[in-house]
């Protein structure tokens, strides 16, 4: 790997770790569903104009095939796990839900093995074994200090489980689409999913127009939605399967990133259940330098 692919993989793994840790200075002016509301329909819309308008004849628009599709894959990518996944953050610390993140390679092996009967070996069981280890012993100390709820980390693994079930219809489908057309779609859907739950459930919640509000808008669509998404497309066309480990390394910097800018206590639990759950993943097989399979360029953005 040459310094420029390495220097863009730590940007992006940085970025992408960002979003649940600005999601925390949001919290502070409005609900996080309407937050995500807005930074879904905003992104979607910039994303749609650059697709449509400045790359006008390059990309076709999806059919009603296609549509129906994209219409699932907004719901669990961008309204269930990224909408309310995000809600989580009111009750549990952003470097624990980072650390979840890199989990959805187990959750889609095991959805796989149900629905499509794809085999899981061995070593794949037993790094799932010692990932969950390190997820019990990085969350236990949170919610026994009553720093993380019960109810968000089951909000988070519902979430979770969203994501994977999202990345097992994006894998058996195969859409004849450009990630990019597919992505924009789903994050435009979703966006307009969620317009209902947030008219619903943040009702009567007060919403500030300061700095918290305004920052989060700002980096969540710039710097996560349009930027950091160019370059997870450029990590994907260097090599998908390198670009998969970055993702797999956010918790490292999800926890960075909270200690710097909220104070969030790097504990000696922490740092052992990282540890442990990175052990896991590489158990399994998760940091892959070969081809296989299991691995999906479906994109994902937090």
């Amino acid at each position: 790997m040459n310094i420029k692919d390495l220097l863009v993989g730590i940007l992006f793994t940085v970025l992408y770790a960002s979003g649940a840790v600005v999601m925390k200075f949001g919290i502070h002016s409005a609900p996080p569903l309407t937050l995500s509301t807005i930074r879904f329909i905003i992104a979607g819309l910039l994303l749609l104009l650059y697709l449509y308008g400045f790359q006008k004849g390059k990309y076709r628009m999806p059919n009603r095939k296609e549509f129906k599709v994209l219409f699932w894959l907004g719901l669990l990518n961008t309204s269930i796990f990224l909408g309310f996944g995000l809600v989580a953050l009111r009750t549990v610390s952003s470097g624990i839900f980072n650390l979840f993140i890199p989990i959805n390679p187990f959750l889609f092996a095991l959805l796989a093995l149900v629905f499509m009967g794809q085999s899981i070996r061995l070593r794949e069981w037993g790094g799932m074994v010692v990932s969950f280890i390190g997820l019990i012993v990085a969350t236990y100390p949170s919610l026994a200090g009553s720093h993380s709820s019960i109810g968000g980390i089951l909000l988070i693994i519902f979430a979770m489980i969203a994501m994977a079930v999202g990345s097992l219809i994006y894998k058996k489908v195969d859409l004849q689409l450009p990630t990019i057309v597919v992505n924009t779609w789903q994050v435009m859907i979703g966006g307009v999913i969620l317009l209902i739950p947030t008219l619903i459930l943040d009702s009567g919640e007060p919403i500030t127009i300061d700095f918290h509000f305004i920052g989060y808008l700002l980096w969540s669509v710039f710097a996560l939605s349009v930027f950091n998404v160019n370059l997870w497309f450029y990590l994907l066309k260097k090599d998908a399967l390198k670009a998969n480990n970055w993702l797999l390394l956010n918790p490292v910097a999800g926890y960075i990133l909270a200690a710097i800018f909220l104070g969030e206590p790097i504990t000696l639990y922490a740092v052992i259940g990282t540890v442990v759950v990175l052990l896991g993943l590489y158990i399994s097989g998760s940091f892959r330098t070969k081809p296989s399979t299991n691995v999906t360029a479906n994109i994902k953005e937090t």
